[in-house]
């Protein structure tokens, strides 16, 4: 078993993992998730919106939210862990009165009767938790990004001259042949 210095020491772990600041996300909530997805080589931002229907472990390092949204006629559900990198931002955008924190009923009830009753709330407030952290690395990424692509066009223009050289020295050959 594990002795308290030993779960000090996996605390400290913990927590260099956690975010700086999450939006407080709730049952009831209709939220935006942008989420990073990696293709092959390419990322790109995907936002899913929908119903949140579950929390769990919110103070914890591994706090989940289940989101909830019909596509195409078909219920479609997601979890998504808070503190995950690959969680850019989470956004609140509406807000209903709910007296569960899971919300398994919602998945019979389509149409009219999967309203719920709207509370009016402070949205600024809420979305308002930004993660410093996050958003400096993000920063950083961009900017080497942006060096990256700078020093992939030196290289094609430097290939560009060269081969635009080794045109212009055949061209010359083919020139003084020509006289001959």
């Amino acid at each position: 078993m594990y002795n308290r210095m030993d779960m000090e020491i996996i605390k400290e772990l913990e927590q260099t993992f956690k975010k700086g600041a999450v939006v407080d996300v709730r049952s009831g909530d209709t939220v935006k998730v942008h989420q990073k997805i990696k293709e092959g080589s390419k990322e790109r931002v995907q936002i899913f919106q929908g119903l949140v229907i579950r929390t769990d472990r919110k103070g914890s390092h591994t706090s989940r939210i289940t989101v909830r949204r019909i596509a195409s006629g078909i219920g479609v559900e997601k979890s998504f862990l808070v503190h995950s990198p690959l969680v850019l931002k989470i956004e609140v955008t509406k807000r209903s009165k709910v007296r569960r924190n899971y919300l398994s009923y919602m998945r019979k009830l389509t149409g009219k009767s999967a309203r719920l009753q709207s509370v009016d709330f402070d949205r600024m407030e809420v979305n308002g938790a930004v993660d410093k952290h996050a958003a400096e690395e993000e920063a950083k990424l961009a900017v080497e990004k942006a060096k990256a692509a700078e020093a992939e066009l030196a290289k094609k223009a430097a290939e560009q001259a060269e081969l635009d050289k080794k045109a212009a020295e055949v061209e010359a050959r083919h020139a003084a042949a020509e006289k001959e």
